[in-house]
């Protein structure tokens, strides 16, 4: 790995992100709240779409980065989902008045789509590995989606996502994987500039979308052999470093079925399991550390628990506990005081916040 591996995307995609914004203020592609989260209601009108700065960079590290045959399959999920999530975000809001995007079957028929095509141009033919990468793909693409409900979430979980499974690509000789996860973590740096409290711009679909895919990709291609049978040793610690998205991602398809089956709900909290803090009064800060401490903690975990004799693993969960200790706090202290809850105004018109 080199430094211009990195540096070159950061660069394009940090000129890329003002004039991005410029460009989503002209569109008018503002952010449609649902009506069952008044506490978000001020909200109403923000930016989104602003995930297509990390498509940016990894489109970058395609070409001038991640070696062949990955930078295909990298590719071509960056643009089939970055689709499905451009028409979600822009194309239906637009042409449905009122939508607020694709609905849940067309939206996952578009990945599905997507999925077996990336999977396929990257070369995959035996059916096991094929099936668990599909799997992988729809469940960290949809789960990271979630994530994307606070300001500064999704980005910041995405960054310690990145840096874990390219410390683990790394640490296993997987350059290719290292890369293209350090180009997806660098890419954030930019994004994060303007999705911290008060955000001035979400991630959308266009981005959650295809940088869940990434991981769930990363995490096909770390926790399979080259006949793609599950190695064991691989796949507790993975498991245990998507504990977030299992989180995030489980309740909310529970709760669905339960109010269309039974006629209530499932879990007494709001889902996805963010806005179940939110309802109980935490401001989003407090949440967003709290996100950062379980993932830092379950990386650390997945990492020793994966490497328990490698002389490296130490250091690399010391690294990941020290990040613990210190970015959380500082984060939360820096922004209790700067994020408190908005009502929003009867009298604002749609789009004020």
């Amino acid at each position: 790995m080199k430094p211009e591996h990195f540096l070159i995307p950061l660069a394009v995609a940090s000129v890329f992100a003002p004039l991005w914004m410029a460009a989503l203020r002209a569109m008018r592609s503002g952010q449609n709240v649902s009506a069952h989260l008044a506490e978000h209601a001020h909200k109403q009108g923000t930016p989104t779409m602003g995930g297509m700065i990390m498509l940016v960079a990894m489109l970058v590290g395609c070409a001038v980065s991640i070696p062949a045959p990955y930078n295909i399959s990298a590719l071509a999920l960056v643009l089939g989902f970055g689709a499905v999530g451009f028409i979600d975000d822009y194309v239906v809001p637009r042409r449905v008045q009122g939508s607020r995007g694709l609905g849940w079957k067309p939206k996952l028929a578009m990945q599905v789509a997507a999925s077996v095509g990336s999977l396929w141009l990257g070369g995959f033919r035996e059916v096991t590995p094929f099936l668990i990468g599909v799997f992988l793909l729809l469940f960290m693409s949809n789960a990271y989606n979630f994530a994307d409900g606070l300001d500064a979430l999704a980005g910041g979980l995405g960054v310690i996502l990145a840096g874990t499974l390219g410390l683990w690509a790394w640490a296993t000789g997987n350059t290719p994987i290292a890369i293209a996860m350090g180009v997806l973590g660098v890419g954030f740096l930019p994004f994060l500039a303007f999705n911290r409290p008060k955000a001035k711009v979400f991630m959308g679909d266009v981005g959650a979308l295809p940088i869940g895919a990434l991981f769930g990709w990363a995490f096909l291609l770390l926790g399979t052999n080259a006949q793609g049978q599950i190695m064991p040793a691989a796949f507790w610690p993975l498991l245990v470093i998507s504990i977030v998205m299992l989180i995030e991602l489980i309740p909310v398809p529970l709760q669905i079925a339960s109010v269309k089956l039974r006629g209530k709900r499932m879990f007494s909290f709001k889902t996805p399991v963010h806005h179940g803090f939110q309802s109980a009064g935490w401001l989003e800060p407090r949440i967003v550390a709290m996100f950062y401490v379980v993932q830092i903690l379950v990386s650390a975990v997945g990492l020793a628990m994966f490497a328990p004799t490698r002389p490296y693993a130490p250091y690399l969960a010391a690294g990941l506990l020290l990040i613990l200790v210190l970015s959380p706090w500082r984060w939360s202290q820096w922004a209790k005081d700067k994020v408190k809850p908005v009502e929003p105004d009867p009298q604002a018109a749609p789009g004020e916040a």
